[in-house]
């Protein structure tokens, strides 16, 4: 039997690579840069709360009116004027270099003034509501899914907050800034929630709901209070 004095020589994977030249494709930071632009990261996070706010505040009013809770039915309210409030930011960051200075200027104040005339309804609405709960002593049935939202918008709302915080002072929009305002007012919102909802569980103070409901209410007039003056009206 004849053998073959050639050595059969093995190339390894990446000698191969090489030698059929694939090209190699390569982003550069400038390039990534040039595509994600802080205004463009801060249409994303505006996407984003809208997103979350929409399925949030389902959860929270089907759950609210479930077991007769105010303070979860106004916690999911919140998160309807979060959305209203992120479309009218989606709309003022998309006019972005499509308008002259002075138009911008324009949209930004209409945008704060419409940020801080809802977080006045809410609080106008919460007030009504657990006044009257409380009157009539109302009592809500426990909520373990109105619990469990709490909790977790209690972590998600902070960073998005912080976030939007830190892009409104990239692009210098008071209108973002007034925005991340909204929105760490919603983790307030869902500390006072979870209170409510828990101490209504655990020892059953029906009342504790509504009166968590309406601690609500300072941090709304507050933020609205500082939108309408961000936007000049006060």
């Amino acid at each position: 039997m004849l053998r073959s004095s050639r050595k059969v020589k093995f190339y390894p994977r990446v000698e191969i690579h090489r030698a059929l030249r694939f090209p190699e494709i390569r982003v550069s930071h400038h390039v990534l840069a040039e595509i994600m632009t802080p205004h463009k990261k801060a249409l994303l996070s505006e996407y984003f709360t809208v997103g979350w706010n929409v399925i949030e505040g389902i959860i929270a009013i089907v759950a609210g009116v479930v077991a007769g809770s105010i303070a979860l039915v106004g916690f999911g309210l919140d998160s309807y004027i979060e959305v209203a409030s992120g479309l009218v930011l989606i709309w003022r960051l998309r006019k972005h270099g499509f308008s002259d200075e002075e138009e911008e200027e324009a949209a930004e104040k209409r945008a704060i003034l419409f940020v801080g005339v809802t977080f006045f309804v809410l609080a106008a609405y919460v007030v009504y509501e657990s006044g009257k709960k409380l009157i009539y002593h109302e009592h809500p049935e426990e909520s373990l899914v109105g619990i469990i939202l709490a909790v977790v918008s209690l972590v998600v709302m902070p960073i998005l907050a912080w976030y939007k915080k830190k892009l409104a002072l990239e692009i210098h929009s008071r209108a973002l800034r007034a925005d991340a305002l909204e929105t760490l007012a919603c983790s307030y919102l869902s500390l006072t929630l979870l209170l409510g909802l828990g101490a209504n569980a655990l020892f059953g103070w029906w009342w504790a709901d509504p009166i968590a409901a309406l601690a609500m209410v300072y941090f709304l007039i507050k933020e609205g209070t500082e939108a309408l003056r961000e936007g000049g009206k006060v």
